[in-house]
């Protein structure tokens, strides 16, 4: 399907979790058949939806929450979604998430961050001043539009109005669609790490981080 119709870009709500637990799994995996919540729930695919939807409306409010999320709709249907947030604070933030929310389900937390520790030895997030972009994803029924690229400005537009100097977005390395649509919006690569243990496990070589001013 291509995208023709009326676009807008709205704040996300609670009742968009189900909305944005698919978009943040979605943008996980990008082109890999399972990402971060895949491999550190290990679960099937709907209990991690399940799961990553009480994260978005949890009472920590981290990365996985709605309160951090721009969703872009097609004729008031939601098509794409991301998130934007101060840099600083987000690990423990997304930490303390998982453990409140695996504190009223049976996931064990100290195993879901125990499997989850893979990456970070080549996570790659930018300065604790920036600002962060994070789970960029469009629903599959879509495409074209140009989306994502107005989210990504609506998304700088919030952080140079906060006071923020510097962008940051982070993806796997070898996501080629990933780094041609940040490029475009024009981020331009800062960094990248790698990890033999990561590779062996996902399948990609590691992270790449793209920044630029705002």
């Amino acid at each position: 399907m291509i995208v023709a119709g009326r676009t807008t870009i709205r704040p996300a709500r609670p009742d968009d979790a189900a909305f944005i637990a698919r978009i943040i799994l979605s943008a996980q995996r990008g082109p890999l058949p399972r990402g971060w919540c895949d491999i550190a729930l290990d679960r099937g695919e709907p209990e991690c939806l399940a799961f990553i939807a009480r994260l978005a409306v949890a009472r920590h409010r981290s990365w996985y929450h709605v309160a951090h999320f721009l969703i872009a709709e097609v004729d008031d249907v939601p098509a794409a979604a991301l998130c934007a947030m101060p840099a600083s604070g987000t690990v423990v933030a997304a930490r303390a998430a998982i453990e409140e929310v695996a504190a009223e389900t049976d996931i064990d937390a100290a195993g879901v961050l125990q499997r989850g520790a893979y990456a970070r030895h080549c996570w790659v997030q930018g300065g604790e001043g920036d600002w962060l972009i994070e789970h960029v994803a469009r629903d599959k029924a879509y495409r074209g539009g140009g989306l994502v690229q107005e989210l990504i400005g609506h998304a700088l537009a919030a952080g140079k109005a906060a006071g923020y100097a510097q962008a940051s977005i982070s993806f796997l390395i070898d996501n080629v669609a990933a780094e041609r649509c940040y490029a475009k919006a024009g981020f331009a690569f800062a960094e990248e790490k790698r990890d033999a243990a990561f590779e062996a496990l996902t399948g990609a070589p590691g992270f790449r981080r793209f920044a630029r001013a705002m």
